[in-house]
């Protein structure tokens, strides 16, 4: 009946409203859409829209005024006439985070009534997360319970019930979320980190794609995200029987649960955000007796003590979380929390040390960034299954003793900062994919530099090597800066996918030779990844480049305060019958030129050499009074006209060194003139 009616219909508008499955159109009856006819469905599921070929309009939330304007709408205009209502009303319509199902049901509840007592309750109610307000639970949540038990995958649920954990509004980064989900066992133990952190992109994206979690934001370091505001009550609802969480999480808590509140049922407790709480429970309190106990998380509670009973009975403790809080020392118990797997005391200033934690041997998280701490704690080197270990930012924490890393063979990523480390300990850690750490010398990067050799896995690392003191902000996960080394005559390796370098203060022990000859990419190529460089304060260099140990693909190439150096690239002069011919070398990808107080710097490149530079952005030179001659062909300047706009920032100065200066392309000075940026 439906095919042969609108088999009739020359144009024909067609909606399918909350769709889940993916459908056959001509079995249930709609003949292929022609021209002038619109088929419309509506569903919470991006991945439905992708398998049907749909064009995508997401529907977001509605503007606050607008949902008040819809709340007005279905309860009563009439309500703004009863006093002290209005305030009541627009709490309870926000309570609604702009979710049109949930205004319209809370609303047509709330219609007719005009005593105070009872919209006070129905706010309250709201706002604690108890049963909702007469039949919201059934009219909203079990059209959002609809969407999680779409997940059907036991593990797509619980990594969903996670997020609850977390204060409403609160945005989550993505990998601290997934690092939470393989601390848990949720996301299976795999080969490598990479691999597990690739099946977590996976989860998430099945969450976002069910509309269970949104995206909050995107970064250089990955997205964020947060769960709307009823899609956590409906998770909390769904926690409130099993699995059995607690959640007091972003509160403002003063005073710490009552007894009765740390039930022996509980699977999860959460806590975390109520920075004014100071104290777990009264000291006159027994400790919690939680034996079902996995997940515990009081980040941020402004916790200064806690009393040496407190895990006396948490024996399936798994997650424990005490970052960010003012707490001095830990109680002993915490030794024997025997299948922890993630302990975090990141951020907690004032923490001086820890207890043993010899018997910790199952543990795989370690977290200790940003600590008061001196000594890594005693019993580390039994943490045989430790795969994530940071020390960072530690300051008081100067070396990690021998014969510790080198036992952890199951580390997977090794975050220490300033802390020293030895390169003959890291050669050893063949499953490593992330070293973020300080050598002491480049005899001890080089040893770790051969290990990548033939290595198949993703490798991130951000490696200082000589002075303590971090000289830049990356931008890249592959980073090495040298700072105050002595660049013997030896060979030093590099990663072959470096993508910055950065050197500093670092002494050459024959100024004839090129600055770049002493590096050699462990395995064959020529730096083609390498696209930051900068040099500053370096004494004896005369000479940075040859003409083949140019990075290619460079992007940004900054030379500052380097009182000796006298050229960029040296280059051999070509010649024929007619003499000295030109040479072009082209940088196609860079994009900014630095060169500042180089006051011996006479050539960028040889005589007869032009740089061509078809990408740059930006050009500096500042007191570089015996450089005479810019050798750039930039193509961008073709084209240009003198009022019209120039994607080039150009600074030159001092004033008398523009005007003596001379380029190749005689046009180039009047061309560049006009765009001339302030800082003569």
């Amino acid at each position: 009946m439906l095919f042969e009616t609108l088999s009739h219909k020359s144009r024909f508008v067609l909606i399918l409203d909350v769709l889940w499955d993916k459908i056959s159109f001509e079995i249930i009856g709609i003949p292929e859409v022609c021209a002038g006819s619109k088929l419309v469905l509506t569903t919470r599921s991006f991945d439905l829209c992708r398998q049907l070929c749909c064009r995508v309009i997401k529907v977001n939330p509605l503007e606050e005024r607008h949902a008040w304007n819809l709340f007005l709408e279905k309860v009563g205009w009439d309500i703004l006439n009863i006093p002290g209502l209005e305030p009541i009303a627009k709490s309870i319509a926000k309570r609604c985070a702009g979710l049109p199902l949930a205004i319209v049901t809370v609303a047509a509840c709330m219609r007719g009534i005009d005593n105070l007592s009872e919209w006070r309750n129905a706010l309250k109610e709201l706002s604690v997360n108890k049963k909702s307000v007469n039949g919201l639970e059934d009219e909203v949540f079990q059209q959002l319970r609809f969407s999680y038990d779409r997940l059907k995958d036991q593990k797509l649920q619980q990594c969903f019930l996670s997020c609850a954990l977390y204060p409403e509004d609160f945005i989550i980064k993505e990998k601290v979320l997934i690092q939470f989900w393989i601390a848990e066992g949720i996301v299976e133990e795999m080969d490598s980190r990479q691999a597990e952190f690739d099946r977590g992109c996976t989860i998430m994206n099945r969450l976002l794609n069910n509309c269970l979690l949104e995206v909050s934001t995107v970064t250089k370091y990955g997205r964020h995200v947060k769960m709307h505001d009823l899609v956590r009550d409906m998770a909390l609802h769904i926690t409130s029987g099993k699995p059995r969480f607690f959640v007091k999480a972003g509160m403002r808590l003063t005073r710490p649960p009552d007894v009765q509140e740390w039930s022996e049922d509980l699977e999860k407790v959460s806590l975390m955000g109520n920075w004014e709480l100071e104290i777990l429970y009264p000291l006159e309190m027994s400790p919690p007796k939680c034996s079902m106990l996995t997940t515990l998380l009081l980040s941020d509670c402004g916790i200064m003590s806690i009393p040496e009973g407190f895990f006396n009975h948490m024996h399936v403790l798994k997650i424990l979380d005490l970052s960010k809080n003012p707490i001095m020392s830990l109680p002993h118990s915490i030794s024997n929390l025997k299948i922890l797997t993630r302990l975090s005391l990141a951020r907690c200033l004032n923490l001086k040390k820890v207890p043993s934690l010899s018997n910790l041997q199952v543990l795989k998280e370690l977290d200790l960034e940003v600590t008061n701490i001196k000594s890594v704690p005693h019993g580390m080197k039994n943490m045989l299954s430790l795969k994530y270990l940071n020390l960072s930012w530690s300051r008081n924490l100067i070396l990690i003793p021998k014969g510790i890393l080198s036992r952890l063979s199951c580390l997977q990523e090794l975050i220490v900062g300033e802390t020293l480390i030895r390169g003959e300990e890291v050669h050893g850690l063949n499953k490593l994919e992330i070293l973020e750490g300080r050598f002491h010398d480049l005899h001890n990067l080089n040893m770790y530099v051969q290990t990548l050799h033939d290595r198949e896995e993703p490798c991130e690392y951000q490696i200082r090597v000589g002075e303590r003191g971090w000289v830049v902000t990356f931008n890249s996960r592959k980073y090495i800066e040298l700072c105050g080394c002595n660049i013997y005559s030896n060979q030093i390796m590099l990663p072959h996918d470096i993508k910055e370098l950065y050197i500093k203060k670092c002494y050459l022990d024959c100024s004839e030779e090129h600055l770049f000859s002493r590096f050699i990419p462990v395995s064959l190529g020529n730096f083609s990844s390498l696209k930051f460089f900068q040099i500053s304060d370096c004494r004896n260099t005369k000479k940075l480049f040859s003409p083949n140990r140019v990075p290619p693909n460079l992007q940004q190439l900054r030379v500052r305060n380097c009182d000796e150096l006298e050229e960029l690239m040296a280059s051999e002069l070509e010649s024929d019958e007619r003499g000295m011919v030109t040479v072009e070398f082209s940088l196609p990808k860079l994009k900014q030129l630095e060169l500042i107080d180089l006051p011996e710097l006479k050539s960028i490149c040889g005589v007869g050499v032009v740089m061509v530079c078809n990408s740059l952005e930006e050009i500096r030179v500042e007191d570089c009074l015996k450089l005479k001659r810019m050798p750039l062909n930039l193509p961008q300047l073709d084209n240009v006209q003198p009022s019209g706009p120039l994607s080039l920032g150009v600074y030159l100065k001092p004033k008398e060194w523009w005007e003596s200066v001379e380029w190749d392309h005689p046009d180039t000075k009047s061309l560049l003139g006009p765009f001339l940026r302030s800082g003569w």
